[in-house]
């Protein structure tokens, strides 16, 4: 681990940009010259070398019914597992707080919760963190019934992120799900590189598989995925009618487009990838199309009734609380008819901490957690000021749970 003064002082730089990441004051330029915004999965590049992508024509097909219901939303804060998760950070034996927050069932009734930046114990007796508490990259935690368990790296006294940092650099998980048949569990890894030796001298480098055995959570192996087009292919999978899609983010920091691939099966590593162009498929990553701006570098795509349901964070304004869903007809969209689900009730100064540091992002679904029409959303929450905030309340820095119930609005 560094020392406590730098590691202190990392954490902080990670967490005072994110401002600019949902910045939409800032200009183009600005976003890609600028230092990086950084937070968890939450990023801007420094430059740009990838060719302009054009932006998806928006002439899909718009007659399945999801598309054509107007649809409202009722939102339950604090819907389980939120209090399970409080309940075991705060005992400070392992996990202790955490971004991302991806989910995935493995095979025996285990849930694998998967994590970039992460806390670990001890919390101190009045729900403060330690100084000296240990900050790893990435990490796992696995849930069986209401027993939750950490995964992590190296040793219980010296404890490792689970895919090791590699030289001048370190890894962020992002969307996951399984393959062969369950025994694997294949996790997307973004690896980010310094760049000199200011705090804010690095930038996204590349995409990855990390594969998992998904019994014993052990790594097998890390390969490289498509990372030619500037886009992190690590926002979701999804997987519908014999393939796997996988959505990215193109992250010029003022302005964020998602981006749709796909593969045929559940391999990510070994069968040919696919982009979407906005008319057909190409193999060529550069032509991948724009699909919609305004995305989280984190969202979901699932399927809902006769199409398919996207749930994001709105980064269309500064340091937002809204979380909205699109709806689609195919999964390369167009999203349309965009609903309010919920805003995030910790943000900013009128939010439950009453500090305007503190800043919510990320959210999606969590669709095998899905309950009918009743939606599983997760956000993640930080602070401006993690230097002092993230130490002295260890709530802040957990994900928070939603219940969104959809229903089809009959109108006044």
């Amino acid at each position: 681990m560094k020392d406590n003064k730098s590691h202190r002082r990392w954490i902080a730089a990670a967490t005072t940009l994110a401002a600019a990441v949902a910045a939409t004051s800032l200009s183009p330029a600005a976003a890609e010259t600028g230092p990086p915004p950084v937070i968890g999965n939450l990023r801007a590049p420094a430059t740009t070398t990838a060719p302009a992508h054009a932006f998806a024509a928006q002439t899909g097909s718009r007659s399945c019914a999801t598309v054509r219901t107007n649809w409202k939303a009722t939102a339950r804060p604090h819907a389980a597992p939120e209090a399970l998760f409080n309940a075991y950070s705060d005992t400070g034996k392992g996990w202790t707080g955490a971004d991302s927050t991806y989910s995935v069932r493995l095979p025996g009734g285990r849930t694998a919760w998967i994590f970039s930046d992460t806390f670990l114990g001890p919390v101190n007796p009045d729900g403060s963190r330690p100084t000296t508490t240990p900050f790893i990259n990435n990490s796992f935690m696995v849930q069986r019934g209401n027993s939750l368990k950490t995964v992590t790296g190296g040793t219980a006294n010296d404890p490792t992120a689970l895919v090791p940092p590699p030289a001048n650099g370190w890894y962020w998980f992002g969307a996951a799900g399984t393959s062969k048949a369950g025994r694997n569990l294949d996790v997307v890894a973004l690896r980010f590189e310094r760049t000199g030796t200011g705090q804010w001298d690095w930038r996204w480098a590349s995409n990855s598989l990390a594969r998992f055995d998904s019994k014993t959570l052990k790594l097998q192996k890390l390969v490289p995925l498509p990372s030619a087009a500037n886009v992190q292919w690590s926002a979701w999978l999804l997987r519908d009618r014999g393939y796997t899609y996988v959505y990215g983010v193109e992250d010029l920091g003022a302005s964020k487009y998602e981006h749709v691939a796909r593969v045929r099966g559940d391999d990510l590593a070994a069968a040919p990838w696919q982009y979407w162009t906005g008319s057909g498929w190409s193999a060529d990553e550069t032509a991948s199309a724009r699909v919609l701006e305004g995305v989280a570098n984190e969202h979901s795509v699932t399927r809902w009734g006769d199409g398919y349901l996207l749930v994001t964070h709105d980064t269309t304004e500064l340091f937002s609380d809204r979380v909205v869903g699109y709806f689609s007809c195919s999964p390369t969209g167009p999203f349309v008819n965009q609903v309010e689900l919920y805003r995030t009730p910790e943000t900013g100064a009128s939010g439950s901490y009453g500090d305007a540091d503190i800043i919510t992002y990320n959210s999606h679904e969590h669709p095998d957690l899905r309950r009918g029409n009743t939606l599983l959303v997760s956000h993640n929450v930080n602070s401006l000021d993690a230097n002092n905030d993230l130490y002295a309340d260890v709530s802040i820095y957990r994900p928070r749970f939603t219940g969104v119930t959809l229903t089809r609005d009959s109108g006044p």
